[in-house]
């Protein structure tokens, strides 16, 4: 006799998300077989079967929404449903999970045959060989981790949110991803809705897209902003200038922000470094290799600029005009794009009052420059128009805590407000 199965009390009005399928048709089920999985703003909850036979219709798909007795599966119902007492299910489980309500069944309810028939409201339960409770089997779906390959630390073997976060680390530091990937992407006709093209990404942008994204996963970024009085650097930038101009040589603000970020580094010697590949010390560079981020008609390229330290302004000026050229015509060669210490990105001169740059690993912090603008800063008593420069600092906080970040640009805005600095 088929006989359907309602979706039972869920302990709210409010529809819940269907996320899980567990049988197919044709598939034989016995009681308290899960069938569906779903989900409410609190928690996520199996639904177990209260019949036993055959699936011969399911009624539901992943995404739809259901309420109290929508129904769910059809079952040609070879056996009728008979009560499970507690004490039974509580024999066949270890005694530490029959203790908890994840992991013990809630009985079946029996009943005459009827033509649907409603189970009621399940606990949340973990999968047959599996103890897990409903947050990490949710994050672990959306991970696409095999919780079997997972061994619990919990009360009984049960894992637990930080075992699941203690695998996605090993993975990322180890570089093994088995067992761990990104959700995919859908792959949505967009042609449905209106005219379309295609357009093929550069090679640039598909090799820095790749770096980005893992660069991305792996820090865990944090972003500091600041302001920096630049209104005497700039004056002093427009005079020279005018100088060097007779000799050919263009004095960018960017000179002057690398000399000034040299002598923070000096001073914050953890934001010249890189984090070891298994996480566990801190390695110092000796050196000062500075990586430009340059704007090319096929996408963004880092340059590197070696011994920013030991070169004066006019030598870095020539460098960075010969430099940031080779990238624009696809000139750089690999070595020159490798060994940066610190990275800047420059967005000044196109706009912008502040952005969230990307870290780029294996450096453990990057300066992101936006456009300088006059505002009004109260000094000595009044209010006076100062050229002000936005700074977005962003970091690795497992290097790099937020204090020391701010302090960091703290020194950097500083310095820039006054270079005589540099010289001390």
């Amino acid at each position: 006799m088929k006989q359907a199965i309602l979706v039972p009390d869920v302990g709210s009005s409010n529809p819940v998300d269907v996320i899980e399928i567990l049988v197919k048709v044709g598939q034989t089920i016995q009681v308290d077989d899960p069938i569906v999985t779903l989900e409410s703003d609190k928690a996520s909850m199996e639904v177990p079967s209260t019949l036993a036979g055959k699936v011969t219709a399911i009624h539901v798909k992943v995404g739809d929404k259901v309420t109290q007795d929508n129904e769910l599966v059809t079952v040609d119902a070879a056996v009728e449903a008979e009560p499970a007492s507690a004490s039974k299910a509580a024999a066949s489980e270890p005694a530490s999970k029959a203790a908890t309500p994840e992991a013990t069944a809630m009985p079946a309810v029996a009943s005459a045959p009827v033509a649907a028939t409603k189970p009621e409201a399940p606990a949340v339960t973990a999968a047959d060989d599996v103890y897990a409770g409903p947050a990490v089997r949710r994050l672990s779906r959306e991970l696409g981790i095999d919780l079997h390959r997972i061994r619990g630390t919990g009360r009984g073997g049960r894992i637990q949110t930080d075992d699941l976060h203690a695998y996605i680390k090993s993975k990322m530091q180890s570089g093994d991803g088995a067992g761990f990937s990104l959700p995919q992407v859908p792959d949505v006709d967009h042609s449905k809705f209106g005219p379309i093209s295609t357009q093929e990404l550069s090679k640039i942008k598909k090799l820095s897209g790749a770096n980005l994204q893992r660069n991305w996963i792996v820090v865990p970024h944090v972003t500091q902003f600041d302001e920096a009085d630049i209104t005497d650097m700039e004056a002093f930038r427009k005079q020279q200038s005018d100088i060097l101009a007779k000799q050919g040589i263009k004095l960018t603000p960017l000179v002057l922000i690398m000399k000034a970020v040299v002598s923070a580094l000096q001073a914050f010697p953890n934001f010249n470094a890189s984090l070891s590949a298994d996480g566990q010390s801190l390695i110092l560079k000796q050196y000062y290799h500075i990586g430009v981020a340059v704007d090319t008609p096929n996408g963004l390229v880092v340059a590197v600029i070696r011994d920013v330290d030991k070169k004066g302004v006019i030598a870095l000026s020539k460098e960075l005009a010969a430099i940031s050229e080779k990238a624009r015509t696809k000139g750089l060669m690999p070595a020159e794009m490798q060994g940066s210490s610190f990275t800047i990105s420059s967005l000044g001169g196109i706009g912008g009052t502040a952005f969230t740059p990307i870290v780029n690993l294996p450096d453990v912090a990057i300066l992101g420059v936006s456009r300088s603008s006059i505002k009004p800063v109260y000094q000595d008593e009044q209010w006076v128009p100062r050229l002000m420069l936005p700074l977005s600092l962003s970091y690795d906080h497992r290097v790099i805590d937020g204090a020391e970040g701010a302090r960091f640009t703290r020194y950097l805005a500083d310095t820039l407000a006054d270079l005589r600095r540099v010289l001390l």
